[in-house]
């Protein structure tokens, strides 16, 4: 099986986001990834940038975009959202449970996404490759460990084609789920999510949020470089470039970056990583020239 390596961008909200994404983008596409991934806001709040974003990727970069897709929006729309990736030739779907806007209660008209993965499944057949997403170290709101691998072996029941990870640091947090999953007879590829770091307060404020935990080793060494930016982005790239290492030496089938719609810190773990070898020399070239412009 090929080493997989994709990228996550979110939609923009204004002119000057979609100046930033398209730098962004045009550099990410020069490495020719397997794909690149456009989220899906709360309550299905991005839904139309979302279903933009992806269709001008796929048209001007010539390169698979995948549309996270949300359990919050209406059946119609997701029939309707679907109906329009496929004809635009969209080949694989990132699907979730998503998150409630502030102040709604309700659920959307799937509970899950092994709800969503089913209805896909079953109105599309095989039309989409589906990902879905798992948590190492476990989803906030998981009553336990088990419950967590349960939630997961159900979405994978239901059809899902592969896994991306939450972001984490500690690979053994990685090889010990893989290990549980085997166990449970999940055999599909599960990719680790990968969050460069280059701010320790957005940083905190994420991991807050989602459960994935910093290491107190990290997390003193972000604090104790205050706003020294430069120390906190180069401490980032040596921390993460190691993470990647290990992962990739201990049969990871792939990396997925988050990149916040920033290319530079992916590019020097990109850099570090050695990866361009694997790629042409063309692509080497200009992976560096981009780095340094």
């Amino acid at each position: 099986m090929d080493t997989t390596f994709s990228f996550e961008v979110f939609p923009p909200r204004d002119e000057a986001q979609n100046l930033i994404l398209e730098s962004t983008l045009e550099k990410l596409a020069a490495l020719h990834p397997a794909y690149i991934s456009v989220t899906f806001g709360a309550g299905g709040s991005t839904l139309d940038r979302t279903r933009e974003t992806v269709l001008d990727i796929q048209k001007r970069f010539g390169i698979d975009s995948v549309p996270h897709l949300s359990c919050m929006a209406s059946e119609a729309i997701i029939n309707q959202l679907l109906e329009t990736y496929r004809h635009a030739g969209v080949k694989r779907l990132v699907v979730l449970r998503g998150d409630q806007p502030e102040g709604v209660q309700h659920p959307g008209p799937f509970r899950h996404a092994n709800d969503l993965v089913q209805h896909i499944r079953q109105r599309f057949g095989d039309a989409f490759h589906i990902e879905v997403a798992c948590y190492p170290e476990f989803h906030p709101e998981s009553i336990s460990p088990q419950s967590e691998l349960d939630f997961f072996k159900q979405k994978v029941d239901a059809g899902a084609n592969g896994a991306i990870t939450q972001y984490f640091f500690n690979t053994d947090s990685y090889f010990r789920y893989l290990e549980d999953c085997q166990r449970l007879g999940i055999n599909i590829p599960i990719i680790p999510g990968i969050m460069p770091i280059t701010n320790y307060e957005r940083l905190a404020r994420f991991s807050d949020l989602c459960g994935a935990e910093i290491p107190q080793w990290i997390r003193r060494r972000l604090i104790g470089y205050g706003d020294d930016g430069a120390s906190i982005r180069a401490f980032g790239e040596e921390v993460i470039t190691r993470l990647c290492e290990q992962l990739l030496q201990g049969g990871a089938p792939g990396l997925h970056f988050y990149t916040l719609n920033r290319a530079n810190a992916t590019l020097k773990i990109w850099r570090n990583l050695s990866l361009s070898h694997k790629k042409s020399s063309f692509v080497q070239t200009l992976t560096k020239s981009l780095l340094f412009s």
